[in-house]
């Protein structure tokens, strides 16, 4: 078998077998195929697109290129993925509350990329927390807290992070078939039993219409499935931030005020609560949706969720102080200045991707992969669509670390929010529900 004659066949519209996407992805990461070639597959795959069929091998290929994790635990192994947006720090409270309902989550999460923020680069604003230990520190932390939260490490889907690089470059980003693959080999490399999809949709996600963001989740759950892993999809919007919080170490903040009860944004509650139950439920841990939304209602109020996630802080490097001490810890900026609109009204559209490339501009996100982020700027006090404005109430509070990128910011912010005279309609939270 010959990497070029795969080529050639995929390059002709022929569907792959499973010998032959194993031999192509296993060269991938021995470096047998060279980059030139992987480039190839890349660029035929997305003109002659996969079968479903194709893209469960190519998913389980790209899984077994490096270690796939077995687990022997008293609950199921669950995990969660978003495709991307902006003051999307659900994570960080999902994975707690699940621990708390029993289940088990090794969460391997990603860095931001383009407009959206990365839950590793939250986790970096917390001084000490390890987010590229080894495994046997995932197993560890995982198996006595419950749950943890770490980066991709380089034995895990080794042929995705190769391939993904040379994506990067070759204008193949796009192909939902590649997506799906990369996604989900980094995922069912964890040993899950169950996943739940957050599918972004709108001005701040990468799949900007329902019909795109509902061929993702298809294209997802039917892999997922296909590979073994009982998996649903949320289409969720995202034509506002979900969080009135944007940056790493402020949407931190934002999320222990959450899991504390100090302050609760109301649409990152409702999307937390509805993809925790649909874990719960699928996993059997729940009797159902309803006896699931009851679960992780409780796992919050309780307060339980708040000491899951303080212990997992503190069993991954941070401060075993953390929830109860946050304020000291807490990166701050010399230069922060509220932001209101040129006219009084009601707030009516938002240009969510602007409101994440304004935390790009302040220095929180990345123009190229060896940017080096500043965790203590960002936006908070994020005025919603529905809400009013006025000279006393702001749209945005900016964290700057000097008056240059504060300036930069606050223009992209004024160019993202527009303020009618009337209240509009919002778009529905939870847009659908895409099962196998």
């Amino acid at each position: 078998m010959l990497a070029q004659e795969i080529i050639a066949a995929k390059r002709d519209g022929r569907e792959l077998t499973k010998a032959e996407l194993g031999f192509f992805i296993d060269g991938i990461a021995d470096g047998s195929v060279s980059g030139e070639q992987a480039a190839a597959f890349a660029m035929a795959v997305y003109f002659q697109k996969m079968t479903m069929a194709e893209r469960v091998n190519l998913t389980k290929a790209m899984r077994d290129s490096g270690d796939v994790l077995t687990w022997n635990l008293p609950g199921p192994i669950l995990d969660k993925h978003s495709t991307g947006g902006v003051g999307d720090n659900i994570s960080l409270m999902l994975a707690p509350a699940l621990a708390v309902c029993g289940a088990f989550v090794p969460m391997i999460s990603g860095r931001g990329l383009g407009h959206t923020g990365g839950t590793l680069d939250k986790f970096d604003a917390i001084p000490g927390y390890q987010t590229q230990p080894d495994i046997e520190t995932l197993r560890r932390v995982t198996r006595k807290v419950g749950c943890a939260i770490i980066g991709q490490t380089g034995q895990v889907a080794p042929a995705d992070k190769r391939l993904y690089g040379i994506r990067d470059v070759t204008a193949t980003v796009e192909s939902i078939d590649l997506i799906t693959a990369s996604i989900l080999s980094k995922k069912l490399a964890a040993g899950l039993d169950g996943l739940v999809l957050d599918v972004k949709c709108g001005s701040g996600a990468f799949m900007n219409s329902v019909a795109q963001a509902r061929d993702l989740a298809q294209s997802l759950v039917e892999v997922a499935n296909g590979a073994g892993c009982a998996t649903t999809a949320l289409i969720t919007d995202m034509n506002e931030p979900l969080a009135r919080a944007a940056g790493n170490a402020i949407e931190v903040e934002n999320a222990v005020n959450f899991l504390t009860g100090k302050e609760i944004d109301s649409r990152l509650w409702d999307v937390t609560i509805a993809l925790g139950a649909e874990l719960l439920a699928n996993s059997g841990l729940a009797d159902g949706a309803k006896a699931g939304v009851a679960q992780m209602q409780n796992a919050f109020q309780s307060g339980a969720a708040a000491e899951k996630f303080g212990q997992m802080v503190a069993a991954l490097g941070g401060p075993v102080d953390y929830v109860e001490n946050m304020e000291k810890y807490l990166p701050r900026c010399d230069f922060i200045e509220e932001i209101y609109a040129e006219k009084q009204g009601f707030v009516s559209k938002i240009d969510t991707k602007n409101v994440g490339m304004a935390v790009v501009e302040l220095g929180g996100g990345r123009r190229q992969s060896s940017d080096v982020i500043d965790h203590a700027v960002g936006l908070d006090w994020l005025a919603g669509i529905g809400q009013m404005v006025d000279g006393e109430q702001p749209i945005a509070r900016i964290h700057a670390k000097n008056q240059h990128s504060l300036e930069a910011a606050k223009k992209r912010i004024l160019t993202a929010y527009e303020v009618s005279d009337s209240p509009v309609d919002e778009m529905p939270l939870i847009i659908e529900r895409i099962t196998s």
